[in-house]
C-alpha cells in the first residue's frame, strides 16, 4: 500500500482532518491515510496459481504419456509391419480416453508440491523485508529440500506415465511397479540417464551450433551489409527451443524403449515383438506369448 494526504470535507461538521466546517480548533487534524495495496496475495491468487501449475503439470503429463503410448506401440510392433502405420493419432486417442484421470492425478501431486514451493520463496521475501537472516536461512534450506523432492517425484512420475502407458494400470499402481522396476535395474537406468545427459548435451549443442552457423552464413550471403547481430541471436533463441523440445522427446523415449525392453525381457514375451537389434540381449524368452496390448 502507500500513505496519500486527505484534504478534508470542508462541508462536515466532524471531519477528522478539516474539523467543523474547516475549523480545527481543540482537534489534532488527521490527514494522511494508507490505501490498500494494488496486488494482494489472497485465497484467489492462490487458486489462480494452483491452477496453472497443475494445468502446466497435465500438459506436460500429457506429452509424456502420448509419447510413451507411441514408442510402445512401435517397439511392440513386428518388424515386417514397422513404420507402415503411425501410431501418434491413435496414441493420443488412447491417452484421452483412458488415461487422463490417472495424468491429472499425477500432476496434481506435482501442482502441490510446486505451490509448497511458492509459498515458501514468498515467506523467504519477506523475512527479507524483516531482515530475519536466521528464518531466511531455514527456509533457503527447506526449498532446497522441496527442489530435491520435486525433481524425484518428477523422474518417479515420468516412469509412472510410462508404465500407465505400457500395461494401462491406474496411477498409483504404475507409480508403484516404477519405483520396483527401476530399484531392480539401477545399473540400466544409472547407465542409461549418464549416457543420455551426454546425447542430450551433445545433441543440443549440435542443434544450436549448427542452426546458429547456418543462419549466420545464409545472412551474410544474402544480406552481406545487414548486421548479423540481432538475426544471429533470433537463429541462437529458436534453435535452442527446437533442441529442447527434439532432444527432450528423444531422451523420453529412450527410456520408454528401456522399460518396453525391460517388460519384454521380465514377461518372456516373444523375441519376435522385440526389435532385431534388442533380440540378443533376451536370454531364454523361447516362450511365444501374446504381445502386450499398449492400452
Amino acid at each position: 500500500g502507500f500513505a496519500w494526504k486527505y484534504g478534508g470535507n470542508l462541508s462536515s461538521t466532524n471531519d477528522l482532518c478539516s474539523g467543523n466546517m474547516g475549523d480545527t480548533t481543540g482537534i489534532t487534524p488527521k490527514c494522511w491515510k494508507c490505501a490498500p495495496p494494488r496486488y494482494a496475495f489472497d485465497y484467489y491468487f492462490l487458486y489462480s496459481l494452483f491452477s496453472y501449475f497443475w494445468n502446466n503439470a497435465l500438459f506436460v503429463a500429457i506429452g509424456q504419456c502420448v509419447i510413451a503410448v507411441a514408442v510402445g506401440m512401435w517397439f511392440f510392433t513386428k518388424q515386417e509391419e514397422k513404420g507402415k502405420h503411425s501410431p501418434t493419432w491413435k496414441a493420443v486417442k488412447l491417452v484421452m480416453r483412458y488415461h487422463l484421470g490417472s495424468l491429472a492425478f499425477g500432476s496434481f501431486i506435482i501442482a502441490i508440491c510446486q505451490l509448497v514451493r511458492a509459498i515458501l520463496k514468498y515467506m523467504e521475501k519477506q523475512a527479507e523485508m524483516q531482515k530475519n537472516r536466521v528464518m531466511q536461512l531455514v527456509l533457503k534450506a527447506v526449498q532446497c529440500c522441496m527442489w530435491c523432492f520435486e525433481k524425484c517425484l518428477k523422474f518417479l512420475n515420468k516412469n509412472a506415465y510410462i508404465q500407465i502407458a505400457l500395461l494401462g494400470k491406474g496411477f498409483c499402481i504404475s507409480a508403484k511397479n516404477a519405483f520396483f522396476l527401476i530399484f531392480r535395474n539401477l545399473a540400466r537406468f544409472g547407465t542409461m540417464m549418464v549416457l543420455g545427459s551426454i546425447i542430450h548435451f551433445v545433441g543440443s549443442t549440435v542443434i544450436v551450433v549448427g542452426t546458429t552457423l547456418s543462419g549466420y552464413f545464409i545472412l551474410q550471403m544474402l544480406h552481406p551489409a545487414a548486421s548479423p547481430v540481432m538475426p544471429v541471436l533470433i537463429y541462437l533463441a529458436m534453435a535452442y527451443v527446437v533442441a529442447k523440445l527434439f532432444m527432450n522427446v528423444f531422451g523420453l523415449a529412450v527410456d520408454t524403449s528401456l522399460q518396453c525392453f525391460i517388460v519384454a525381457e521380465e514377461h518372456k514375451l516373444d523375441k519376435d515383438c522385440v526389435p532385431k537389434q534388442l533380440r540378443s540381449l533376451l536370454n531364454g524368452n523361447d516362450s511365444k506369448k501374446v504381445k502386450p496390448d499398449p492400452e
